[in-house]
């Protein structure tokens, strides 16, 4: 009995894990541990690094799961994601508030176990990442309030270290929030048409697939200047910018290989690429403090 139990409750949580694309923390986390190893010039105390994974993996589920619950009934009446966990009836609503709150109570209490000024941050940053959801409802800039919520995650990696923002080079934080919008745009490309039937904004619905591409290739370009630019800030060595090298590459190699006319590739370009990136830019400035 306990064991069969324990079954359900397991095929439960894997359900609400993939309804919440889980494995996908690979784009804002790495960006958070890059900060926390250039904040303390290495490696912190493993408390402050596990508060600092708890608190990314806590933000990021909670805002994946209210996006979840707040988008359902335009999920149910899209066919490319009417067979997600919610409009399918996989999970209940109820199940789905439960984890959104657990999550975010998880998110403020690492906050609180790392520092005052991470605590301060908290409610700023879990409420940006929530109010992303609802603004495709009334604005195409939503791209960048996505971008701009990750963003946050580096601003507090490096606050978890040092309980202040001083000396936090900007340009990083700037990087991540047109690196997501622009890839954001892209991916929203495959919604265009029925954004526009629903009245919903975006920018592929607002001004079409290839201005919508023109603009994702300006933001990454300015985005790869930016890490560029944060490098030289905080003074790292050829590592780093070996790392900014296959930066240059996958994000040429995602706009290669997607097209405003053929969008057959974008799941590659947008979860392979765009991880490749994250985790690339971390373990080179990580390689880059290691060998100073």
């Amino acid at each position: 009995m306990m064991r069969r139990k324990l079954s359900q409750l397991w095929h439960k949580l894997s359900i609400l894990l993939e309804m919440i694309k889980f494995k996908h923390s690979v784009f804002a986390l790495p960006f958070a541990l890059m900060a926390v190893a250039l904040a303390a010039q290495g490696w912190p105390d493993v408390w402050v690094l596990f508060w600092v994974i708890v608190a990314m993996v806590g933000a990021r589920t909670a805002a994946m799961t209210f996006n979840r619950i707040a988008d359902r009934h335009f999920d149910a009446a899209n066919p490319r994601t009417e067979q997600r966990a919610l409009p399918a009836g996989l999970v209940s609503v109820r199940d789905s508030w439960i984890l959104m709150l657990g999550a975010s109570a998880l998110f403020f209490l690492a906050c609180a176990m790392l520092n005052t000024c991470t605590l301060a941050l908290s409610p700023f940053a879990l409420g940006l990442v929530l109010f992303y959801s609802l603004t495709k409802r009334f604005t195409w800039l939503c791209h960048l309030v996505l971008g701009l919520g990750l963003a946050l995650a580096p601003l507090g990696g490096w606050a978890a270290v040092t309980g202040t923002f001083a000396g936090y080079p900007w340009p990083l934080s700037l990087g991540v929030l047109l690196w997501v919008a622009g890839f954001d745009c892209i991916y929203a490309c495959l919604d265009a048409d029925f954004d526009r039937r629903a009245g919903l904004y975006s920018m592929p619905a607002c001004f079409g697939r290839e201005n919508s591409f023109r603009l994702a290739v300006v933001f990454h370009y300015i985005a790869f200047l930016l890490f560029t630019l944060t490098g030289l800030l905080m003074h790292l060595n050829a590592w780093y910018y070996l790392g900014i090298a296959l930066t240059g590459v996958a994000l040429f190699y995602q706009h290669a290989i997607v097209k405003p006319e053929d969008l057959s590739r974008i799941r590659m370009s947008f979860f392979s690429m765009n991880g490749l990136i994250a985790l690339t830019l971390f373990l080179a400035a990580s390689l880059a403090i290691a060998t100073a």
